[in-house]
């Protein structure tokens, strides 16, 4: 069903698993119109300092952000989960435009509706400057 986003809540840990592994194919394919709709239309977001709402804002910010963050790679790792909700940490590495190396490391908090979809993303991210020597994911 299109409007559906396997696997469903309640998660187990096979399925969780499974969604975050789909969550960190999606996102390093970089493509904002892929990766937004695995968000309700109305999906609540923080991500640093900025709050965000809806759909098409998530499609706009990937934009802007994989404008910005040049060469993006990014790991998410299972913490915990319960029932429709997710603790993911991450990290990923970019390269800014002026040639300087980034890793971030983070905590996403992640709740999802009845059909797969997330309504809630709630990130904490810190970014570290990297040599080019030091990059995890090459």
């Amino acid at each position: 069903m299109e409007n559906q986003r396997p696997p469903l809540p309640p998660f187990n840990l096979e399925s969780a698993l499974r969604k975050v592994q789909l969550a960190e194919d999606a996102w390093n394919s970089k493509d904002p119109d892929r990766v937004c709709l695995a968000y309700t239309i109305d999906t609540e977001w923080r991500n640093r300092t900025e709050f965000i709402t809806g759909r098409e804002a998530v499609k706009t910010f990937l934009k802007l952000k994989w404008e910005k963050e040049l060469n993006y790679k990014l790991k998410k790792e299972l913490w915990g989960f319960r029932e429709n909700r997710m603790a993911v940490r991450f990290e990923y590495e970019y390269k800014t435009q002026d040639g300087q190396w980034y890793r971030a490391y983070g905590n996403e908090n992640w709740e999802f509706d009845e059909n797969g979809l997330m309504a809630k993303r709630f990130a904490s991210i810190n970014d570290l400057p990297i040599a080019d020597v030091e990059r995890k994911f090459k």
